[in-house]
């Protein structure tokens, strides 16, 4: 069901020069019986991570500590944990940021219950940057992977850090979409949140998106010790991250039963923007997006929908850092037709985003405009441009 990623080239830090504030933060992380909770009363009632390991017992089991966990600091056990799974994150070409690092996300700061240890694969100074965090249902449409790919392109085109759980679906679609912008001179950046340990991808057919966000100077991040396998109730609570670490959340086809839910009530919670693409009302996984619209989401159909709801001193800051130039020529309508050949532009308008057509039903449509080799040669060109995406059955859509 897993499967490792590739190791990485170890990072120049040697272990012994890890900070003892964050090994402290580490420890009590893998203290069995400590949950992010626990951990922040503590550090709060004593000051540091490190003053909470240098307690005796008796000191613990007054901050209320299980006594499992009271007996694993006081013992050492706990540190030594830590010192061993430092170990495994250098060899993995990994890094950790806690709480106290420069690096740690400040939304993630606001939110109930923040992670107290983040495991990181990727330049962990990306997790400062704005992100719109895009979700959705793991059997999305053509038109739901289609706009999920398009929406988290445009924006990562203009500076915003794409965030998704790298999911079958529309996750994986978001993450591909921002891999494909350009960005200034460098392609989109890209964040996946995962539910398993940064050395363990899951699915295990995206081990190449895995590598393609790292080439791109993406993050792979996760709050789960190494070699955490995939259980179920992680991914649920991992979405908490998703949301707390963007400025808002960018909802695409979920149904009544979607985990995308979850994601969508920590945004809430959390006071973050909630963004929903509408969808065909007759779909099942049209309900989440439609409904989180009639309940206040901004309605979303370009990424401008997105832009202009971002908080002044975020917009003012991406235009900086991309120059105003990236954001002054005109965009593309949803309903734009590409400047394409006679045959190709035939075929491309016979064909929708969100209705596969089949071959047959085009070849009767064209008949006498187009013979079938004039379609079939149309169709091969429109693909290869990625224009159209053949599907299963001799079926074909418009990309967007």
């Amino acid at each position: 069901m897993t499967e490792n990623c590739p190791p990485l080239p170890p990072a120049a830090v040697a272990p012994s020069a890890i900070e003892e504030n964050s090994l402290a933060w580490l420890a009590l992380t893998l203290t069995e019986g400590l949950g992010p909770m626990r951990i922040w009363r503590a550090v709060r009632a004593v000051g540091s991570a490190e003053a909470v390991l240098r307690l005796p017992l008796t000191q613990l089991e007054g901050l209320r500590l299980p006594a499992v966990a009271a007996q694993s600091i006081a013992s050492g056990r706990s540190r030594a944990a830590a010192e061993k799974e430092w170990e495994q994150v250098q060899q993995a070409g990994g890094t950790l940021v806690c709480p106290d690092d420069e690096n740690y996300p400040q939304r993630l700061l606001e939110i109930f219950d923040p992670p107290s240890m983040l495991w990181v694969r990727g330049p962990a100074s990306l997790l400062r940057e704005p992100g719109i965090a895009v979700v959705g249902t793991r059997h999305p449409t053509p038109y739901g992977s289609g706009m999920a790919q398009m929406l988290a392109r445009d924006l990562a085109a203009h500076g915003l850090v794409i965030l998704s759980g790298m999911a079958r679906g529309v996750d994986t679609a978001a993450h591909k979409g921002a891999l494909e912008a350009r960005c200034g001179n460098s392609p989109g950046r890209t964040v996946a949140v995962w539910g398993t340990g940064i050395d363990v991808i899951y699915p295990k057919e995206n081990k190449r998106l895995a590598e393609d966000i790292l080439a791109a100077g993406g993050v792979l991040l996760s709050e789960y010790p190494m070699g955490t396998f995939p259980a179920p109730q992680n991914f649920p609570i991992r979405n908490r991250i998703l949301s707390g670490m963007s400025v808002g959340v960018l909802v695409i086809e979920a149904s009544e039963n979607s985990g995308t839910r979850i994601t969508a009530r920590c945004a809430l919670e959390q006071n973050r923007e909630v963004f929903a693409v509408p969808g065909n009302v007759t779909s099942k996984n049209s309900w989440g997006p439609n409904t989180l619209i009639k309940q206040g989401a901004k309605l979303v159909a370009t990424w401008e929908d997105v832009w202009e709801e971002l908080p002044t001193q975020i917009r003012v800051a991406v235009e900086d850092r991309m120059g105003a130039a990236s954001f002054a020529a005109p965009e593309a309508s949803l309903f734009s037709t590409p400047d394409l050949p006679g045959d190709q532009a035939l075929v491309y308008a016979a064909l929708t985003p969100d209705q596969p057509r089949q071959l047959d039903e085009l070849v009767d449509e064209l008949d006498g405009k187009l013979g079938s080799p004039e379609i079939f040669t149309a169709l091969f060109e429109l693909e290869l441009a990625g224009k159209v995406r053949a599907m299963p059955g001799k079926n074909y859509v418009k990309t967007f």
